[in-house]
């Protein structure tokens, strides 16, 4: 059986279980749930910590973990991400105040606040960097108020806070994150039950992105239409009792769809329909 760790609680927890729940996974319904079997998929799920889901990984223990990239490389496991989930993205930068500094080359002698020490003084050594690391956990931005450093590193996404708190972002992100699948490293390569999971969740990523376009189209403009809804491999044609006419299907990026449906309709395509991909094998 497959034994997995799940994140049970932050802004990795909840997505993470709608995509399990997506993929046909069970999932649980209180929070208070540790451990949720799912013989029906002969798999066991494990809700941790995010923060420790890479070294139970490591350990051998669990078999893969949903974490985020900046966990796993903060935490120094022996572990290695092998699938994007594309949720809980963030960028990891570093923030000081306004004419302190305008780089990391300019953090020597300081001292830098963070929750994630790991990621730090290995940019600030792989930089050649010589500054200090104090490990905080959460509102770092008051450690620069406090005198505790004077610069931190800290996930930003609007860069709200930072601004409140009278800081500015210097330099190049240190790393963009998002939640991803981790298993041990030197596990082996090809393990069916592990290659039938990452199907199913990568069947979620492609159902969440295309959806299915279904329209009719005159013949002599089907060239033309088909230029327009390629598909994956190729659309499924199909004639129409009126002669002249054809029926296409075709998968098209969801992003794309509400475009692709006005250029269609301009070329003289009619009952254009989208509808949902909810699962899919590629």
């Amino acid at each position: 059986m497959l034994r997995i760790a799940v994140p049970n609680k932050g802004s990795l927890s909840g997505p993470a279980s709608a995509m399990l729940h997506e993929a046909g996974y069970k999932q649980r319904k209180e929070s208070k749930e540790l451990v949720l079997v799912d013989p029906g998929n002969e798999v066991e799920f494990f809700y941790l910590r995010p923060r420790d889901i890479a070294i139970y990984v490591a350990s051998g223990k669990l078999d893969i973990g949903i974490t985020g990239r900046d966990l796993l490389l903060d935490s120094g496991a022996n572990a290695e991400e092998i699938l994007e989930l594309g949720f809980a993205r963030s960028t990891f930068r570093y923030a000081t105040r306004p004419g302190t500094a305008s780089g990391p080359a300019d953090f020597s002698g300081m001292t830098i606040a963070t929750s994630y020490e790991g990621i730090v003084a290995k940019h600030l050594a792989d930089h050649g960097i010589d500054a200090s690391v104090v490990h905080l956990d959460g509102a770092v931005e008051t450690a620069i108020q406090l005198g505790v450093a004077q610069v931190i590193a800290d996930v930003v996404e609007t860069g709200t806070s930072l601004r409140n708190a009278g800081l500015e972002v210097v330099g190049e992100p240190i790393l963009t994150s998002e939640a991803v699948v981790v298993r041990r490293t030197g596990a082996p390569a090809q393990d069916p039950e592990v290659e039938r999971f990452l199907r199913r969740l990568q069947g979620v990523l492609v159902a969440r992105s295309y959806v299915m376009m279904d329209y009719d189209c005159r013949a002599e403009h089907l060239e033309q239409a088909v230029a327009l809804t390629p598909g994956l491999e190729s659309p499924t044609i199909s004639p129409l009792h009126n002669e002249g006419w054809v029926a296409v299907r075709a998968m098209v990026p969801a992003k794309d769809a509400q475009r692709i449906m006005d250029d269609l309709y301009a070329l003289g395509a009619r009952a254009i329909l989208t509808t949902a991909i909810h699962a899919c094998r590629l």
